[in-house]
């Protein structure tokens, strides 16, 4: 699953700990996460989503052949 948090992140001038914080999550599943290793629960991805002021669709969005 590809995801834009690395991009939203960059716009609002966050850290990856500063995210992580604000989601009641560690850094390390922030990193995980951009880095496409791990897929967040739905609980997690609408958090993340809501968090930036956007669509679920608009922060993550599936690759060929998933």
């Amino acid at each position: 699953m590809k995801n834009r948090i690395k991009v939203e992140r960059a716009i609002k001038d966050i850290t990856q700990q500063q995210l992580a914080e604000a989601l009641g999550v560690s850094r390390q599943t922030i990193n995980s996460i951009e880095q496409a290793k791990y897929v967040p629960s739905a609980l997690l991805a609408m958090k993340i989503a809501r968090y930036f002021g956007k669509p679920v669709e608009e922060i993550f969005s599936l690759e060929d052949g998933e």
